[in-house]
């Protein structure tokens, strides 16, 4: 063993041509295209864990889950029957991180200490520990009885990389400068539990959602380097604003080269995906991040005509 450590540590560095890609490995990530019942959190709960199990059985990195997992998303029960976190739903998906020893990262409902709910998405280590815990800012008209407007974005520093979490809307066009923060504070994965919602009449032959999430994705994928993945549920809507609409999948992963992973449009597409996405290379920090969003074109400066 020492004459193989003496060779390792006098052989010569081959040589690494200046603009040689740097390679900093894969985040294999299983996205969780879930089917969420209105009011059922302990069925849904247990689909989640369920999933986790399988995205463990296929060596995923990360689980991704959707939106409000736990009632569903602006389901009424949840203005009565939310829990806080960590509390009983979130402590379940801790167990399952910690029992399978992967990365989880999943959207729930939260009443928050202050007696108002959130519209909360969680990220929880192998170890089962939440280490980030965010409500989405971009709330919809609809959601505004439902969900208070969050206050805080953070990244974090793990083996996978650098990851940010943010919600569903969050990665709208307009609400696109949640996902600029986030990659300016150094994310390299953007993560976005998601429920993705039609009328019940839409099919996959009237897919509304290529201009709708593939070009925000897009735009801050190619902008930033970052890859962004949102995972959505399935089923259909019952209670609350959107009674009789439904929740489509088409959960996406989609990094600088385009769209790497994709689920099924469908409202009974219950599914896991898994894919291997790299991790990109983001050297910049600060300031250099605009001086590299100039030098593609980006313009800081202009006011949109009135």
């Amino acid at each position: 063993m020492a004459s193989l450590f003496s060779f390792f540590k006098s052989a010569p560095a081959a040589p690494i041509a200046a603009d040689a890609p740097v390679q900093l490995g894969t985040m294999r990530i299983g996205l969780g295209q879930l089917l969420v019942e209105g009011g059922e959190p302990m069925r849904n709960l247990a689909r989640a864990v369920e999933q986790i199990a399988q995205a463990a059985a296929q060596q995923c990195d990360l689980v991704l889950l959707p939106e409000t997992l736990d009632f569903a998303w602006t389901h009424p029960s949840a203005l009565t029957e939310a829990q806080p976190i960590p509390g009983v739903f979130s402590d379940q998906l801790c167990q399952a991180a910690l029992q399978h020893r992967v990365y989880v990262c999943a959207g729930l409902t939260e009443r928050g200490t202050d007696g108002r709910n959130y519209n909360a998405a969680i990220l929880i280590d192998p170890q089962g520990h939440i280490i980030v815990k965010y409500h989405k800012i971009n709330l919809l008209a609809v959601e505004l009885p439902y969900y208070a407007v969050g206050q805080t974005l953070n990244v974090v520093d793990t083996p996978l990389g650098k990851i940010g979490v943010n919600i569903c809307a969050d990665n709208y066009l307009d609400g696109l400068s949640i996902g600029h923060t986030l990659a300016r504070m150094g994310a390299e994965f953007i993560l976005a539990p998601s429920s993705w919602t039609v009328d019940y009449s839409v099919t996959e032959e009237h897919d509304p959602y290529e201009e709708k999430w593939i070009k925000p994705f897009s735009i801050l994928a190619n902008l930033y380097n970052v890859v962004v993945v949102g995972t959505t549920s399935v089923g259909y809507i019952v209670g609350g604003p959107y009674e009789g609409k439904k929740s489509i999948g088409c959960s996406l992963a989609v990094d600088a080269n385009g769209v790497q992973a994709q689920g099924a449009f469908n409202e009974f597409a219950g599914q896991l995906i898994v894919a291997d996405l790299a991790r990109p290379h983001r050297p910049e920090r600060g300031t250099a991040i605009g001086e590299m969003l100039q030098a593609k074109g980006y313009h800081f400066d202009k006011m949109p005509s009135l």
